[in-house]
């Protein structure tokens, strides 16, 4: 009697060790993304709440220049997201960098916003 595994069973272990790894590089992706957002999130709440305090103190909203939030206008190297805010509605906005390598998974970039009031909104994505 041979002892071993036969040229079958092993192209059948390879096959469903490639369908595991697929699927663990998908959901490792999404968690990347996700915390990637996280990013927009917390920072958007660091505008939201100067925009705020700007309001009650001016009377009016401001851009982001002026709130004294470590927010970039545009994309940089050091953030996944460019941050704007409406200097008439007050509501800020993070959109997803797609230049110097730092496409979103899934390819597509997608916003996120806020409001004043703490309302929070944007297109579709994570």
């Amino acid at each position: 009697m041979n002892k071993g595994f036969t040229l079958i069973e092993l192209i059948v272990v390879i096959i469903i060790v490639g369908i595991l790894a697929s699927v663990g590089m998908t959901q490792y992706t999404k968690v990347v993304e996700k915390g990637r957002a996280a990013e927009a999130r917390l920072i958007l709440g660091s505008l939201r709440t100067a925009e705020v305090a700007n309001y009650i103190e001016n009377g009016a909203y401001a851009t982001v220049a002026n709130l004294g939030v470590a927010a970039p206008a545009s994309c940089t190297t050091t953030h996944y997201f460019s941050y704007a805010c409406n200097s008439t509605t007050g509501t800020c906005t993070a959109t997803r960098c797609t230049t110097g390598g730092k496409t979103p998974q899934g390819g597509a970039a997608y916003t996120k916003t806020v409001t004043p009031a703490g309302t929070w909104g944007g297109t579709s994505g994570y």
